[in-house]
């Protein structure tokens, strides 16, 4: 059971005081009381007050001073005022001052229960977005990609078992569903996690371009060369080398990395002195490398050292449950960014970004959303912010799960689980009653899938 609220009671009137504090008790909360607005505000001071009741009239601080005492001091804790009817104009001004609500007296039972509960559980809302903002802080600054998603948790889960090895890892997926972030990802849980993390885009670079960045050159190896530069090879010694669009590299190029890959070596340009390098390479491509060996358009020797362990990034469409989280997550972002102060997205709103395919993945999302904050007109983002391809998809129908085919089995039955949890609130006999199932088997299997995930944070715990 959770620990019970705790309400500071301040009142100059012993009697309303003492009344107060019996019925707030009865009602299950933990109550301390203040006789004057100083002894209230050293009781707040002390910590561990969760809501503040307090008389508007007192000695020595009034309630308005103890208001904005208390929003300097706490401000997660909410004020509610007591007050006559002769100071209710000077209620109302405090409410333009930070203040949850007032009651005036004598105060009836039912409201001052309803009232309560209602800031109660504004804090706790207020605490919960916090807890999230922080987790999903922490997870960017790990360069960590952001779901909960059976087909996500089962990718992490071997991004997990693969962090702590050197094995070159391939990264494959659809373009913008955030290859990149996995292979920060993987980066951050290797040993190598205190090196560097180089990033290079084989793509972006023309072929000349590319040799120069990958290996380095001595000064005079081409015209324009006044000086020696390290290469990216170099630059991330100790380290994590990110080789994305990996498939686009030159036949030229590619026997060149590969000679790296093998023997740890390399020449910059215009070098006859070998240099010796510790790079681990995560590699990325939206392409089939396997079909490009086939149709001799990639070397198959450089195929197999890249592709000693694959990871396959879903595409969103693959992870609808994700998509609400993201889009909450980008909206905080470009909300600070373009100085917005937004609640949301409106329910119609999010079920047509739920519904739509995504072809562009995390990446369109992330694309939509800012547009979204740009353009919204209330305190939402609702259906007129969203492009008209979007707002007008067909949201996905109350209740219904969508599984491609070919998903694992042991996924669809998680999938299903948690869709049905969530469905009914956590209620688990509920659950099991909807599903056909022993409401113990749906408390074992909740406990295996909670056990497995929290093995997979303790292998990514550093020793």
């Amino acid at each position: 059971m959770p620990d019970p609220a705790t309400l500071l009671v301040a009142d100059d009137d012993p009697g309303l005081r003492e009344s107060l504090e019996r019925t707030l008790t009865r009602e299950g909360y933990r109550v301390v009381v203040a006789s004057d607005g100083r002894a209230a505000l050293e009781r707040l001071q002390a910590g561990g007050v969760d809501l503040v009741l307090t008389d508007l009239k007192m000695p020595a601080l009034s309630g308005i001073e103890l208001l904005h005492a208390a929003k300097a001091i706490a401000p997660d804790v909410d004020v509610i005022l007591l007050t006559a009817f002769g100071t209710i104009e000077e209620a109302v001004k405090a409410m333009k001052d930070g203040a949850y609500d007032f009651l005036t007296k004598p105060v009836q039972r039912a409201q001052l229960q309803r009232v309560i509960r209602s800031a109660l559980e504004r804090r706790q809302l207020i605490q919960q977005n916090r807890a999230l903002q922080q987790r999903l802080d922490a997870l960017l600054r790990q360069g960590a990609v952001i779901g909960a998603s059976p087909a996500f948790r089962r990718m992490m889960t071997l991004v997990e078992q693969v962090a702590d090895s050197s094995a070159t890892v391939l990264v494959q997926g659809e373009s913008g569903t955030g290859k990149e972030l996995v292979a920060r990802a993987i980066h951050e849980r290797s040993a190598r996690r205190n090196g560097p993390f180089v990033a290079v885009n084989c793509a972006a670079l023309p072929e000349t371009l590319l040799e120069s960045e990958l290996f380095g050159y001595e000064r005079g190896a081409f015209t324009g060369a006044a000086g020696r530069k390290e290469g990216r090879f170099e630059l991330a010694d100790g380290g994590t080398l990110f080789l994305d669009e990996v498939a686009d590299l030159s036949a030229v190029t590619q026997p060149k990395i590969l000679r790296v890959l093998q023997e740890g070596e390399l020449e910059r340009l215009g070098a006859t002195k070998t240099i010796r390098v510790d790079v681990r390479v995560v590699a990325a491509t939206n392409q089939d490398l396997a079909q490009m060996v086939r149709d001799k358009r990639f070397r198959e020797d450089l195929y197999y050292r890249l592709n000693v362990i694959t990871i396959n990034v879903p595409p969103l469409r693959e992870r609808r449950e994700d998509i609400r989280v993201l889009a909450e997550h980008f909206l905080r972002v470009y909300a600070a960014k373009n100085n917005r102060h937004l609640d949301g997205f409106a329910d119609e709103a999010l079920g047509r970004l739920e519904g739509y395919s995504w072809p562009g993945n995390v990446r369109e999302l992330e694309n939509v959303v800012e547009r979204g904050v740009v353009l919204a007109r209330g305190v939402q983002i609702d259906l007129p912010d969203l492009p008209e391809e979007i707002a007008g998809a067909t949201p996905l129908p109350e209740g219904v799960l969508t599984v491609r085919i070919g998903t694992p089995l042991a996924e669809i039955e998680q999938r299903l689980l948690e869709a049905t949890l969530r469905a009914t609130r956590g209620n688990k006999t509920l659950t099991a009653r909807l599903l056909g199932i022993d409401p113990r088997t749906v408390a074992r299997k909740l406990e295996r899938w909670d056990e497995t995930a929290e093995q997979g944070e303790d292998d990514r715990a550093p020793a």
